[in-house]
């Protein structure tokens, strides 16, 4: 997995690309998110565009950060999800625990209300 690192405001992009499974992304997924943190950023957005796919370590490793952050006093959304992710989120039942949106603007306006 590939992730570039993007700062709007008060708010950390993450856009990812390529496998988040086990040993493929996983833990660079917490790192990131760590690093995140650690520069000062509650705000934390993950852009799904890119992509393919996310096993259950993946899923795991996300709801971890989620958990992390928000103890934490942040926010974690999602944004640009493949049909196939959301699909895997409804199944799992945790599209009820994050916020998903289709555009960067609306997502980034969300943290603010």
């Amino acid at each position: 997995m590939k992730t570039k690192v993007r700062d709007v405001g008060d708010v950390r992009i993450l856009d990812l690309e390529g496998k988040i499974t086990i040993g493929a992304g996983d833990v660079e997924l917490r790192q990131r998110i760590e690093e995140s943190v650690g520069a000062g950023y509650n705000k934390i957005l993950l852009n799904f565009g890119g992509v393919s796919h996310i096993d259950s370590s993946g899923i795991g490793e996300l709801v971890g950060c989620y958990t992390t952050l928000s103890r934490r006093g942040g926010k974690m959304k999602l944004l640009n999800l493949t049909q196939k992710i959301t699909d895997i989120l409804h199944v799992t039942q945790l599209i009820t625990v994050f916020d998903v949106y289709d555009a960067e603007p609306e997502a980034l306006t969300s943290f603010n209300t």
